[in-house]
């Protein structure tokens, strides 16, 4: 229409923000050897983002099961675990592995290690006694925190001259909680130097294909992160005229101990928001929760969302009107979850993995319901390539290959592991095992390179043959891969979950796979099931599982 001016581009706003004396300033840097664009404005460590939530004061900073705690009452707490770790004679760069579900203790055991120079290694807390035996040797902490179901099990994989700390819980030979916590009085912190590349985590990869490695992510790493979340609020208020909600609280579904309830936690924390979690994952307890707290936003996992969404539409009165975002990540998203989310709030999703410090691209409102099959575009630190796996040289744009992210939210590599972070690192740029294209700026995610099936010498990508099947009435979950064919090397071969009652027709879905995507994706084994899906700690199927008892 006439007279009527158009709002500010994407590009414009991006500009705006990074621009110097703009709110994330960017700037050139060379970071171990590498010059790269980084965030010149506060927070360079995490102990700028703890100072900040002074500002919060009484403020609600975590519920969890009818406990509340306030952020002053928080940064007390930290405090006073910062003087014990100090009086328990650890310094600058030693570990604290943590091992809990996502109890309240993680946040001040997590800050009070961070503002003390510490490095915090999380321990997934569904990992047998071999994983737990292989991390605690690998990372040599000084000091093991661990729920009471779990003490006992790594008080045994740990050194005698290594404490031992429980939480929630009692076990032998371990000292309990709130006895290391000691008296709680002010919130004054220990005078400790910090670098913004000085570590701060080290984080296990999933462990799916081998044994788990510690990726070392850095202060600079994390301090990215939240300025990679804040550009993305920003930007999305400025483009819509939507203001961020006044009083933001998150149910926090990521366990704590992955990348992405990790840094879930920290961005949570630096907007001043409610982080509320649950003993375990229940839809209704959700809910509950939910309505009470009015929390304005869900961070998980797909099935997470798939679930919450499902039961708000069957129990009466649900009350999901606190929401006005429901943000998705650890695994791959269909396009028909994005649809059916947006009624309860705006979908987004944060691409990343565990060495790129959680998301290095993310799609969001608007444009994630425009695309859902793209996981958007990187972060404005970020440069993203996409690379032949075979020959490693750059692909044409929109063509599909491996790929590869350089910027200051990637990790420095793996610990105490120059082979393998020697075969994951180059040149400053992380190669992600990751299948995609850039279509216009725009990433689309087609699979993992380990996941392609060959059939017959056709590339066939499980995670779109997996959105086709999720397509159809009645399938509640899928999963696809190949297993061995005596000609054609491999064959496709689909595993689909469906309601009870309501067994999907093979046929069908052969059908819809065959004319959307070719001939040669239909599945031409199905297996149906009411019985969910292997899933690890953060919903990746385990592939590996599946494979071999369909083979």
């Amino acid at each position: 229409m006439a007279g009527v001016e158009a709002g500010p581009t994407r590009s414009e706003v991006l500009a705006e923000l990074t621009a110097p004396g703009g709110p994330s300033e960017l700037g050139e840097a060379v970071v171990r050897g590498v010059p790269l664009r980084v965030h010149l404005t506060s927070p360079q460590v995490m102990r700028d983002v703890h100072d900040s939530t002074a500002a919060h004061g009484d403020r609600t900073y975590t519920v969890y099961a009818g406990e509340r705690v306030s952020y002053a009452e928080h940064r007390r707490r930290v405090a006073a675990l910062a003087r014990r770790y100090a009086a328990a004679g650890l310094r600058r760069g030693d570990r604290v592995a943590v091992c809990l579900r996502n109890y309240p203790e993680w946040e001040p055991l997590c800050w009070a290690a961070w503002v003390s120079g510490l490095v915090v290694v999380p321990l997934n807390a569904w990992w047998q006694s071999a994983e737990l035996a292989h991390a605690v040797a690998d990372a040599a902490p000084r000091l093991v925190v661990a729920d009471g179901e779990r003490a006992t099990v790594l008080r045994g994989l740990t050194p005698d001259d290594v404490p031992v700390v429980v939480v929630r819980g009692a076990a032998e030979g371990c000292l309990p909680f709130g006895d290391f916590l000691g008296e709680v009085t002010d919130d004054a912190l220990p005078d400790v130097a910090l670098d913004p590349e000085d570590d701060a985590f080290i984080l296990y990869t999933s462990g799916t294909t081998g044994r788990p490695k510690g990726a070392v992510g850095t202060h600079r790493n994390l301090c990215t992160d939240v300025h990679n979340r804040r550009l993305t609020a920003a930007l999305g208020a400025r483009l819509t005229g939507v203001a961020p909600p006044a009083a933001p609280g998150v149910l926090l579904a990521f366990p704590i101990f992955h990348v992405a309830g990790l840094c879930g936690m920290v961005s949570a924390t630096a907007s001043g928001s409610t982080i509320a979690t649950l003993y375990r994952w229940d839809a209704d307890e959700a809910l509950r929760v939910i309505a009470a707290e009015r929390l304005t936003s869900l961070a998980g996992v797909p099935t997470v969302a798939r679930d919450l969404v499902r039961r708000a539409a069957e129990v009466p009165g649900a009350d999901l009107s606190s929401f006005v975002g429901v943000g998705m990540g650890g695994a791959p998203i269909p396009p028909e979850l994005v649809r059916r989310v947006a009624p309860v709030g705006a979908p987004s999703n944060g691409y990343g993995l565990t060495e790129t410090t959680a998301g290095i691209a993310f799609n969001a409102g608007a444009d994630y319901l425009a695309a859902p099959d793209a996981v958007g575009r990187p972060v404005p630190s970020a440069d993203v390539r996409v690379v032949d796996p075979g020959t490693l040289a750059d692909v044409a744009d929109g063509e599909v290959g491996e790929l590869w992210f350089r910027g200051p939210n990637v990790v420095r590599g793996y610990w105490d592991a120059p082979e393998a972070t020697a075969a994951a690192f180059v040149d400053g740029w992380f190669r992600t095992g990751d299948l995609g294209r850039v279509d216009d700026g725009v990433i689309r995610v087609v699979d993992r390179l380990k996941d392609v099936v060959i059939r017959g010498g056709e590339n066939v990508y499980c995670a779109a043959v997996e959105a086709e099947l999720l397509e159809v009435d009645g399938v509640l979950d899928a999963a696809v891969v190949g297993v061995p064919h005596p000609t054609l090397g491999e064959e496709v071969a689909a595993v689909v979950v469906h309601a009870p009652g309501a067994v999907p027709d093979g046929a069908a879905l052969r059908e819809r796979v065959a004319t959307r995507i070719a001939a040669f994706a239909a599945p031409t084994r199905i297996t149906t099931t009411t019985e969910p899906l292997p899933r690890n700690a953060v919903g990746k199927v385990l592939k590996r599982d599946l494979r071999d008892s369909l083979a």
